[in-house]
């Protein structure tokens, strides 16, 4: 599957007007929502932020959710995507063994990192159900994607107060 220029560029439109009437995590669940149902073969549709040594989802559009809300950056397609600091696609999650398993349809994942100012920020993290459902293009776009979120994420949520 392929996000082409001709699909791609009306949705960065779209999610451009979305960041400019909302912020913060309603911001980014909102593109979330809007790519996963634009993007059929874009199954499960996360973002995590990047805090400290962990990964932490700030909003998903999915069936179901996901067992991993943190992830720390030493696990997964999505800690090496962090460690790496490159996009990572996995035609085959089977054939991974940095995958985290999450759900029994995932067939295929992609990781775009976010970067802000200071360096990566977080990340979009994509399952699809078809054996490589993802290539450069849905590269390309996501990172484009990911550009326009990162201001989005916002600071790291304060640690709780002691017992």
């Amino acid at each position: 599957m392929t996000v082409p220029p001709r699909r791609g560029t009306p949705a960065l439109l779209q999610i451009d007007a979305v960041l400019l009437r909302l912020s913060g995590r309603d911001a980014v669940a909102e593109v979330a929502r809007f790519l996963r149902a634009e993007f059929p073969h874009f199954g499960w549709f996360g973002v995590y932020r990047k805090d400290g040594d962990e990964l932490v989802l700030v909003a998903y559009s999915g069936d179901q959710p996901t067992e991993h809300t943190r992830i720390p950056v030493a696990q997964g397609l999505c800690g090496q995507a962090v460690r790496e600091g490159r996009t990572v696609i996995a035609g085959d999650v089977r054939a991974h063994p940095e995958y985290l398993a999450c759900f029994v349809a995932t067939r295929s994942e992609i990781v775009v990192p976010i970067r802000g100012p200071e360096g990566i920020v977080g990340e979009i993290d994509v399952d699809g159900n078809e054996l490589n459902a993802f290539d450069a293009s849905d590269d390309s776009f996501l990172a484009q994607v990911a550009r326009r979120l990162a201001p989005h994420l916002g600071a790291p949520d304060p640690a709780p107060p002691p017992a």
